[in-house]
């Protein structure tokens, strides 16, 4: 039986689909976590390694976020801007180590080959574009873009907007597809469409904060669209 409630969420014209990129595309929270803990150890060697259970809450408003984080739960005193820069080259050197595409991901997006994809992510665009180049999906979109590339990172809809126009897209004709609340909070604000993928980051803050549609694989945003 068909949903109604989704149904609505996605009706009318889809000719554009931004996706967030960690807990939505790849799962990366491993390597992720590999870099941060290299990161303290040199900052103060032999200290505990943090699980990445702990690093998962870090993750999805940018590398100095997820830095700031970081030495709070590490009980480290340091200046961010310089830890920040440590922590990158870390996770440059371990950034495809385990870091896979979800499970069902690869089908989607050749599923939906016949629409314009885009990727909005708080990662530094240059990691997005390694990432997925690595993992021989770069090819599907159009643009890859983190905070460097547009006007302000997520939440604020300035990059959204902006990658809208970039692709000659009005907001009307596109979603935001992501795995927190933080991608819900972008597509409202550029009053675009929201998917949210439960198999991420943070399924318990997108359930409390849902956006139009929940889905638990990315193939089925492919079925409805086709349907």
């Amino acid at each position: 039986m068909r949903d109604a409630a989704a149904d609505a969420a996605l009706a009318g014209p889809v000719r554009l689909i931004v996706f967030d990129l960690d807990g939505t595309l790849v799962d990366s929270l491993r390597d992720i976590a590999t870099a941060a803990n290299a990161a303290l150890t040199r900052l103060a060697p032999g200290m505990p390694p943090l699980p990445p259970e702990d690093v998962r809450a870090f993750v999805g408003e940018g590398a100095r976020v997820l830095v700031e984080r970081m030495l709070e739960r590490a009980g480290v005193d340091a200046p961010v801007d310089e830890v920040l820069p440590v922590f990158l080259e870390c996770y440059r050197s371990c950034l495809l180590d385990t870091t896979r595409l979800f499970p069902g991901v690869e089908e989607a997006l050749h599923r939906l080959r016949g629409r314009l994809l885009a990727v909005l992510t708080n990662k530094p665009g240059d990691l997005s574009r390694t990432i997925l180049e690595g993992l021989r999906v770069a090819d599907r979109f159009a643009r890859i873009w983190g905070p460097a590339d547009v006007p302000a990172r997520k939440p604020d809809p300035a990059g959204l907007l902006h990658l809208a126009r970039e692709l000659g897209v009005s907001p009307a004709d596109t979603i935001m597809v992501g795995d927190s609340p933080v991608d819900v909070r972008t597509g409202r604000a550029a009053k675009v469409r929201t998917v949210g993928v439960i198999y991420g980051l943070d399924p318990a803050a997108l359930r409390a904060d849902p956006p139009d549609l929940l889905i638990g694989d990315l193939r089925e945003l492919a079925d409805r669209l086709a349907g």
